[in-house]
């Protein structure tokens, strides 16, 4: 690999990783309010968390550059107040990738919460534990499956963001250039065929090698609870 390919790589490591970060707490929850609260609108709220699995990319990316943009609403306040510009930054890929893998972890979450058994958080709570503890000490370790996989999911999807990143930041060499903006920039080069392939079977090796170490952890943190069930 050549040191360019290395940075477009190291690159996209870092925001994936940052997406899934910053994302996880919220996803978690949004995932617990859908699973467990009933109020009015619930619907349409569902509906908007899941939106960005359904809209084009680009029409994401440009929400996110009319927003967050230097002439945006929240752009200006992030860059007045805390001196944070996200469009045309690497942080604001990872913000792209946060956003279009955050319905993904919600998913993932919601489904792992609905299977925990209720009964056993009223018991806890009947035992005088707070609702923190209950959920650090019961549910949580529950649906640690459930999370483990949709923060994979979302690792994966950010991996291969290429629309909303393009038009929220578009392509700087060193800077927002991830590895789907690399693959697509070396296709349009002559000569490029073979740094796209390499950059190619390397986004695959990554989403494999995610996929294949999410089921062991999920695998291992379910014998551990049936270890404690039992």
């Amino acid at each position: 690999m050549t040191a360019e390919e290395w940075e477009v790589l190291q690159l996209s490591l870092k925001v994936a990783f940052l997406g899934v970060g910053a994302s996880l707490p919220v996803a978690l929850a949004v995932a617990h309010i859908l699973a467990r609260r009933q109020f009015p609108g619930k619907s349409v709220f569902d509906a908007f968390v899941h939106l960005p699995l359904v809209l084009p990319p680009v029409v994401v990316g440009y929400f996110l550059l009319l927003l967050f943009g230097r002439r945006g609403p929240l752009g200006q306040l992030l860059d007045q107040y805390f001196g944070i510009v996200l469009s045309f930054r690497w942080t604001g890929a990872a913000v792209a990738c946060a956003v279009m893998g955050f319905p993904l972890m919600v998913r993932a979450m919601r489904l792992s919460l609905e299977s925990v058994d209720e009964r056993l958080e009223a018991a806890a709570r009947t035992l005088g534990a707070k609702r923190a503890r209950v959920f650090l000490t019961i549910t949580l370790p529950l649906m640690l499956p459930g999370v483990i996989t949709g923060m994979v999911l979302s690792f994966a999807r950010s991996l291969g963001e290429f629309g909303a990143t393009i038009t929220f930041v578009a392509n700087i060499p060193g800077e927002t250039r991830t590895l789907p903006l690399a693959i697509y920039t070396y296709t349009q080069v002559p000569g490029g065929d073979e740094q796209a392939l390499r950059l190619s079977l390397i986004s695959v090796v990554l989403s494999v090698a995610a996929l294949v170490l999410s089921e062991i952890l999920a695998r291992r943190s379910v014998r551990r609870a049936r270890g404690r069930d039992d």
